[in-house]
């Protein structure tokens, strides 16, 4: 069963910085393409990040271009985004999925809020 778990969300003040981690199992984590994914209340699902299953490639929304960093640790079959230079506009369940951004194989999400 494939299961994937986020953490290291919270409050922050604008400017600050998080980083999440998502544990995955249940798969063979080092041969999977792998995203954040984020839904800002209101709206829809946004794709946030994508990273390739050796970690040699990344993409970003062009929102977060330059203050988050996605990476993973294959060995720990962990996926991380860290994410410096937050913004009121970062307020979001942030999901880590596998696969691309549109994949229905996500976690249960974690809580950032950015707000003074």
């Amino acid at each position: 069963e494939v299961q994937l778990v986020e953490s290291g969300g919270g409050l922050v003040q604008p400017g600050g910085s998080l980083r999440l981690s998502c544990a995955a199992s249940g798969f063979t984590f080092s041969s999977y393409f792998m995203s954040w994914v984020r839904r800002v209340p209101g709206k829809g699902l946004e794709g946030v990040s994508g990273i390739t299953s050796s970690g040699t490639t990344t993409t970003y929304a062009d929102s977060v271009k330059g203050r988050f960093t996605i990476s993973r640790d294959n060995a720990k079959n962990t996926l991380y985004l860290q994410m410096n230079s937050l913004k009121p506009e970062d307020t979001a369940v942030y999901y880590c999925a596998r696969g691309s951004a549109s994949s229905n194989y996500r976690g249960q999400g974690t809580q950032v809020i950015v707000s003074s």
